[in-house]
C-alpha cells in the first residue's frame, strides 16, 4: 500500500511561473550531481538557470556572479570551470583570452548503470575510471 503524500502547510497554493523562471532538471538531484559538484558549484548553476534565457544562455559576468553569490572571484572561477569539466554548461567568451562571455545551461548528462547494477559517480566519470574494475 503507497503512502499519501503530506499535506504541505498551505494546500491550496500553487506555484505559477510569473515571468520569466529558471529550470532545473531532477536529476541533478536524484543523480547525485549536486552532491558530486559542490555548494559553489550548485549555486552558480541554480544562479545560470535563473539568468538565463529559453536557450538556456546567460551574460552575466563572473564579477557579478560572485557578487551575487557572495562568492569571491577564485570561488566563482573554480565552480564554473567544474560545471565545464562536467558538462552541465558550456561557454563562449565575448573574445579570445576573456574569461566573460555566454554561459549556456546544457543537458544533463545520463549516468550509466552497468552490468554490475552500480551507478557510476561523476567523479569515476570525469576521472575517466573504468566502471568495471
Amino acid at each position: 500500500m503507497t503512502r499519501p503524500s503530506p499535506t504541505p502547510p498551505f494546500p491550496s497554493l500553487e506555484r505559477r511561473p510569473s515571468g520569466a523562471f529558471g529550470w532545473l532538471d531532477a536529476r541533478l538531484l536524484h543523480d547525485r550531481w549536486l552532491e558530486d559538484l559542490g555548494a559553489d558549484a550548485t549555486a552558480v548553476l541554480v544562479l545560470l538557470a535563473l539568468a538565463a534565457d529559453r536557450r538556456g544562455a546567460s551574460f552575466y559576468s563572473r564579477e557579478r556572479m560572485a557578487r551575487l553569490l557572495s562568492l569571491d572571484l577564485y570561488r566563482t572561477d573554480k565552480a564554473l570551470d567544474r560545471l565545464i569539466e562536467v558538462k552541465l554548461v558550456a561557454h563562449k567568451p565575448w573574445r579570445e583570452g576573456t574569461r566573460d562571455g555566454v554561459w549556456q545551461l546544457l543537458p544533463v548528462p545520463r549516468l550509466e548503470i552497468h552490468r554490475t547494477g552500480r551507478m557510476t559517480s561523476l567523479a569515476d566519470l570525469i576521472d575517466g575510471a573504468d566502471p568495471h574494475d
